[in-house]
């Protein structure tokens, strides 16, 4: 009698958790991805994120863009998200070391997934995205093709805190040592292309012998074009931007910007949003070893029509998809 009892309570304990895992398996999840400002890599990311939802058709999915671009801004967000329940929230974190208690907090209420910028002492569960450091030794290689002689360059930068700049700027320092390029100074505008193209306009007046400039966010690239065609050095100071904003890629075809590193923002997107879908309906090694990374390209004007052919077909398939 005992044996028959203690059978039927393995089986109706057994049917219980499979219950549980099928409501799992079965419900909605609602997702959300938050990034950085608005502008063309982040609507990129976006398709890439919708292209995903659509195709698992089992997930809500909330796509932010943060305006003022501040980490308070940042956390504001995250909080009402938690607040309000979700399963998963994706984040590019603007200030890895001063936002990582907060992020740990988030991560002890849901999944907790870092895109596109790491926050490595975090509790995030994985970082997915362009591996930056060797994005940066990519611009590197672009700068040292671009000055065989060497010279003295300037860096610009958006957010200083933030992983994905602290990654490329070691990248491109690795990459330069034992070169005769010279790094003279970073520049940092806060996002802003205006303030991007006014220390581009102010380094060039304050160094008559300089020979190169180095973006290391997308929309920094137009600007400091623009300095420097102002300034009439287009195609004497050398030019290696980040993304592949349209100006950046016409800059390129007319041999006023050396050539560019670009992220693949659709699949970072694609990839970020599939991975939480699956981890979170059971498949607990989508996450092994913390890192998920994304190769980067490096664009001249030697492979740019190859690469546009490229981005056109992905773009329209993408788009295909999301309809």
């Amino acid at each position: 009698m005992k044996k028959s009892r203690f059978l039927m309570l393995a089986l109706c304990v057994a049917v219980l958790f499979q219950g549980c895992e099928n409501s799992v398996s079965q419900k909605k999840l609602h997702l959300v991805f938050i990034g950085g400002s608005p502008d063309n890599y982040w609507s990129i990311v976006r398709l890439g994120c919708d292209s995903a939802s659509r195709q698992l058709n089992d997930v809500d999915l909330d796509f932010r863009h943060l305006e003022n671009g501040t980490p308070a801004e940042q956390e504001e967000l995250l909080s009402a998200f938690v607040t309000n329940g979700v399963d998963g929230i994706a984040v590019s974190p603007i200030d890895s070391e001063a936002e990582t208690d907060f992020l740990n907090k988030i991560a002890g209420n849901t999944l907790l997934i870092c895109a596109d910028s790491d926050a490595p002492k975090s509790r995030r569960l994985c970082y997915i995205g362009t591996d930056n450091v060797a994005a940066g030794r990519q611009m590197a290689e672009l700068l040292k093709a671009a000055l065989p002689r060497g010279g003295k360059i300037v860096l610009f930068e958006g957010y200083a805190n933030a992983q994905n700049t602290k990654d490329r700027i070691q990248g491109i320092t690795n990459g330069l040592a034992g070169s005769n390029i010279q790094i003279i100074g970073t520049l940092l505008d806060g996002t802003a292309s205006d303030i991007a193209q006014k220390n581009a306009g102010d380094a060039l007046a304050k160094n008559p012998d300089l020979a190169g400039m180095a973006c290391l966010n997308g929309y920094q690239g137009p600007a400091i074009l623009t300095a420097v065609r102002e300034a009439g050095k287009a195609g004497q100071v050398k030019i290696v931007c980040f993304e592949n904003y349209n100006e950046t890629l016409a800059g390129i075809e007319a041999g006023d910007i050396y050539g560019t590193v670009v992220q693949n923002a659709l699949k970072i997107g694609y990839q970020t949003i599939v991975s939480m879908d699956k981890y979170l309906r059971g498949d607990k090694t989508q996450f092994d070893g913390g890192k998920i990374l994304i190769p980067s390209r490096a664009i001249t004007k030697d492979n740019l029509a190859d690469y546009l052919a490229l981005e056109k077909n992905e773009l329209l398939q993408s788009q295909t998809e999301n309809r």
